[in-house]
């Protein structure tokens, strides 16, 4: 197949990021590169043939994609800046390198580039990679514009500068050994080390050695050498003479500090000699043991999609579903059909790489509303297909995948899928995978889960397979996408325009009677909000449009909800109700609360099939649909009974197949509904909500985390927003005049019931318009005002500052930070070594929670809470809750412990772009501080935090009320950023880089922001 230009321009892209990969870009010569292309790089996929070196160079060259000088190669700055922004060719719709596969995002408010780096920082971090996130930054910051283009110069010439030259070669006398220029240390303890550096002449005529100098001073960092080399005092280095220089280093906290030092000689002393440069990197990472334990497996190398040929006519053989997964009473009346992706989407997708199409750009409005909402569900599920076949085997880790029969059920295989309980991949009861036994065509077997355990799954599978099965034997295995969901979706989408919901999706102002109620909970009539938003729901003073009820954290809004479904229970006879959350654990505690004070038999919770009978709460079972071990789905008219029934978002889809008539249910109320995507809210109102005569009432938080979404078309045209959220934005109903909320519409909750104030007055500025009121018990949020290892009595806030390192493992693109591991178990040890003295109350591993952004640094930081469990003799350490921000949202503790894991810059945009970990996050970062009811405790890197403004206002607050500890913002460094700069200028211009500077110069200059401050900062950087 011959292959476009283009296409060949974005193999040699994906042959760059191989060799970065490989630790082989810093390789420029031709020949090398031809080499490595043909031996290596062509090899890579087996059955593939990509176009010989030499077409790939010329389809670099013509995109402006690469310079050459003679037969050397540069890749140009567009390369180096702008590749996460690069197409690829496969149908993943996110613009990433193909072996880069994106985790599930989730909306959230992204916060604008600022600049909170200085340019000393920049040289800890750039010399360590190419500069790629950072050119967004310069801006704003005129001195770190010309030190980057000058570390930029260093970085891509990193091989001429590491070489030894002119018979001058520089090593090391220690145990290790510099490896492309770099010495690597893991001091352990101390924190402490010393480095021989060895400068030898091998050559034939002396060179005389006139300057040493690291790139930036740091404070912990000793140079010393006996004859004290200057350029004024230079050291003659005859044939064969060695010379040794010094390195001392000294730090009190663990983490990652990296120096540059450059080396500079002359053949003579004459005025008109040429100096020539050697540079050194030395990287001391200081840990204790616990450090040392939790150090990679393995080096990272990226997963990549398997390459999975799709078989022509292949035989599916039906496998064996889970006996008694349901009892069908409830009949089908509404069709639900399958919604197969139309066979033009792909297109789209490519389409969608270009300027965008209408539909999709225009804004949403009932005319478009039905088309516009399905298309997004396409493309949603065309990414969910792609990320999901990451998990098939054979793939990176694994050639094939083997079986066992359950030792408790012959008739069920075992599959070993490590990482299933977290949900990669996702696979629930009833679910199906394909399997293939290597070797065999034309045939393929379905097995339906049973039961998903910690790492593996039980599989149903056809007898034919079960008669032929041994152990050992060696299958392909095939992850499906489950469609159920998502035709639920695509179904309330049309049935909205059908039912004409338009008042209720695009609402108007309506007229309405008030009417005084007395409440069931004593405790709201002493709360002005959530008294008047129950009066509002009771009264129907926004129908046909939805109540709101914005709830921030911890101002007891599913309280409210509740209230409200009791009052219309009890003051309204005719009434029927559906109480609605996302997921089920939500769902569970709705019910929980309405059974409080309503009477069992009038309360029906409805589970999915797929939901395990384990998980059902023992107190919901005698008013479920679980009977035994088995879900039973009654006629309509037996549900139709029941005056409140409790649903999850997509399980009320079973109430509109089963036929219940719209208008049935007089309310529809839905928790969480910030947290769901718009097509999910719809399921329980489109079919089963009357337009006219039915009340909506929707509860959340817009400035928490919005739904998760895998595609980034969908998430960029609007999905990413929830129904509670535009609402919010679009309607004026909903939006403050004169600072007030009209609350015939919406009720703002201000009486925060959980939080200490000084853990609460951040988001409360930033989010909450500072209208929040601390109402916590003031003895359980005063707890820990008087802990022995506050930095400040009586503020139960600390940030901790660690300079760690970003780390990645085996095939896991997920990061980790063992340097803040370390420092969150000394905390944990000192927090579980509290007694019960001084006012202090005594604390439990339950009482204590720890978020991090990142799922491997979840899993160090377990690993290292066995360890401090095993230490301290504690048997309940599980109780110790570590999760993502995700699975504490709507959670609380007495104690909370926040990881932000992020040590280096580069990455900081693709987590803004991808909305992972909290930098460049404002709903991931409100959610995590607000979890905390007594003390808060955060430990990141101030410098690259401080890149954020969100960040950098909550560190600065910490720090001016007493609050900081660790390393602080002038704990690494020792001089300002106009004197790196001068250094670095004089440095570059020496070197020069064999008189090839304009050419760098053009480069760099014609990717950056084109205005009139950068063309005068740039033109600078030349002189």
């Amino acid at each position: 197949v011959k292959l476009s230009a283009g296409q060949r321009c974005q193999i040699g892209l994906d042959f760059y990021e191989f060799l970065k990969e490989t630790d082989r870009a810093s390789i420029i010569n031709r020949l090398q590169l031809r080499d490595i292309y043909n031996d290596d790089f062509r090899r890579r996929t087996p059955g593939t043939k990509d176009p010989n070196f030499g077409s790939v160079l010329y389809a670099l060259k013509t995109h402006g994609k690469i310079t050459r000088r003679r037969d050397n190669i540069y890749f140009n700055a567009s390369v180096y800046i702008h590749f996460i922004s690069l197409l690829d060719l496969y149908v993943d719709q996110w613009h990433t390198p193909r072996n880069c596969q994106p985790q599930a995002v989730q909306n959230g408010a992204s916060s604008p580039p600022v600049t909170g780096l200085t340019v000393a920082h920049l040289c800890c971090c750039l010399l360590r990679a190419p500069v790629k996130h950072l050119i967004f930054k310069l801006t704003q910051h005129p001195v770190a514009c010309k030190a980057v283009y000058h570390l930029w110069c260093l970085c891509i010439h990193r091989a001429q500068f590491i070489s030894d030259k002119h018979g001058i070669s520089i090593t090391s006398n220690s145990d290790q050994h510099f490896q492309n220029g770099t010495l690597k240390l893991c001091v352990e303890g101390t924190y402490e080390y010393t480095v021989s550096l060895n400068v030898k002449n091998t050559g034939t005529a002396p060179v005389y050695f006139t300057y040493y100098t690291p790139l930036q001073w740091l404070k912990y960092l000793n140079l010393q050498d006996e004859h004290k080399v200057t350029k004024a005092n230079p050291l003659t280095l005859n044939p064969g003479d060695s010379y040794e220089i010094k390195v001392y280093f000294c730090c009190h906290w663990v983490g990652f500090y990296p120096a540059t030092l450059a080396f500079e000689f002359k053949p003579d002393l004459g005025p008109s000699s040429t100096s020539f440069h050697i540079v050194r990197f030395i990287e001391a990472q200081c840990m204790g043991s616990l450090g040392v334990e939790l150090a990679p497996v393995a080096p990272y190398k990226p997963r990549s999609l398997p390459a999975w040929t799709p078989e022509v006519n292949c035989k599916i053989v039906d496998g064996q579903p889970p006996e008694g997964l349901s009892v069908m009473h409830l009949q089908n009346v509404v069709p639900l059909r399958d919604y197969q992706i139309p066979p033009d989407t792909n297109q789209l997708i490519s389409l969608l790489k270009q300027p965008s199409p209408s539909l999709l750009e225009s804004p949403l409005s009932w005319e478009n509303y039905t088309e516009k909402m399905q298309l997004l569900l396409y493309l949603e599920e065309l990414q969910m297909e792609v990320d999901i076949k990451k998990y098939n085997i054979p793939n990176n880790d694994k050639e094939y995948a083997t079986m066992v029969r359950d030792p408790v059920n012959k008739k069920l295989l075992v599959l070993e899928v490590p990482g299933v309980s977290e949900n990669r991949p996702s696979v629930l009861r009833g679910d199906k995978l394909l399997v293939c036994p290597i070797g065999e065509k034309g045939v393929k077997y379905c097995g339906y889960v049973h039961s998903v355990q910690l790492d593996s799954v039980k599989l149903g599978f056809s007898s034919k397979l079960l008669d032929s099965f041994i152990d050992g034997m060696k299958f392909s295995v095939e992850f499906t996408v489950n469609r159920l969901t998502l035709r639920l979706q695509h179904r309330a989408a049309e049935l909205a325009a059908t039912k004409r919901l338009g008042k209720v999706l695009f609402p108007a102002a309506p007229a309405y009677v008030s009417q005084q109620i007395e409440l069931f909970d004593s405790k709201l009539e002493g709360n002005k909000e959530q008294s008047q938003a129950v009066q509002h729901i009771v009264a129907g003073s926004s129908k046909p449009a939805p109540y709101l009820v914005f709830g921030p954290p911890g101002t007891g809004k599913t309280v409210t909800l509740v209230e409200a479904i009791k009052q219309i229970e009890k003051t309204q006879a005719s009434c029927h109700i559906l109480a609605c959350a996302p997921s089920n654990s939500a769902a569970d505690l709705l019910c929980q609360k309405i059974l409080d004070h309503v009477d069992d038999r009038k309360v029906y919770r409805m589970y999915a099939s797929s939901r395990d009978p384990n998980c059902v709460p023992e107190q919901l079972k005698a008013c479920s649909n679980l009977v035994g071990e088995c879900y039973t789905f009654p006629p309509k008219e037996e549900l139709m009974e029941y005056r409140i029934m409790v649903t999850t978002l997509l399980t009320a889809g079973r109430l509109v197949t089963g036929g219940i008539p719209a208008g049935h249910f007089t309310h529809v109320f839905v928790d969480e509904a910030g947290h769901a995507v718009e097509t999910e809210c719809l399921v329980p109102l489109a079919g089963l909500l009357h337009a006219e005569t039915g009340q909506v009432v929707l509860a959340g938080d817009p400035k928490q985390l919005g739904p998760i979404l895998r595609s980034p078309f969908a998430l960029k045209y609007g999905m990413g927003v929830s129904l509670l959220e535009r609402m919010m934005n679009d309607f004026s109903l909903y939006q403050k005049d004169n600072d007030v909320f009209n609350n015939r519409y919406v009720t703002k909750l201000l009486r925060n019931y959980r939080s200490h104030p000084a853990i609460l007055k951040i988001p409360n500025e930033l989010f909450y318009d500072g209208e929040l009121q601390c109402h916590a018990d003031e003895i359980l949020r005063n707890s820990y005002c008087n802990w022995q290892y506050l930095k400040q009595r009586g503020f139960p806030l600390i940030f901790h500052g660690v300079t760690g390192l970003d780390e990645r493992e085996a095939s896991s693109p997920s990061f980790f930070n063992r340097a803040e591991v370390e420092v969150l178990m000394g905390y944990v040890t000192k927090l579980l070594q509290t007694h019960s003295k001084k006012g202090l109350g005594s604390i439990s591993p339950k009482d204590i929670g720890i978020i991090a952004p990142y799922r491997k640094q979840v899993l160090k930081i377990r690993k290292a809470l066995e360890k401090v469990g095993k230490d301290l003799k504690l048997k309940d350490m599980n109780a110790l809750k570590v999760g993502s921000v995700e699975e504490f949202q709507g959670q609380e503790r007495r104690v909370i412990l926040v990881s932000t894991v992020r040590s280096s810059p580069n990455y900081a945009e693709i987590d803004k772009k991808f909305s992972l970990g909290f930098v460049k996050n404002e709903k991931r970062f409100n959610v995590a501080v607000t979890r905390a009811k007594a003390l808060l405790i955060v430990v990141g890197n101030p410098r690259v935090l401080n890149t954020d403004p969100t960040w950098a206002h909550f560190i600065k607050y910490c720090s001016d009320e007493g609050g900081y500890d660790g390393i602080h913002f002038t704990g690494i460094l020792a001089e300002e950023d106009e004197d790196v700069v001068a250094r670095l200028a004089a440095l570059f211009i020496a070197i020069n880089v064999q008189g090839d500077t304009h050419t760098v110069y053009l480069n760099f200059h014609q990717h950056l922001p084109q205005n009139e401050h950068f063309e005068s900062i740039s033109w600078k950087c030349q002189t």
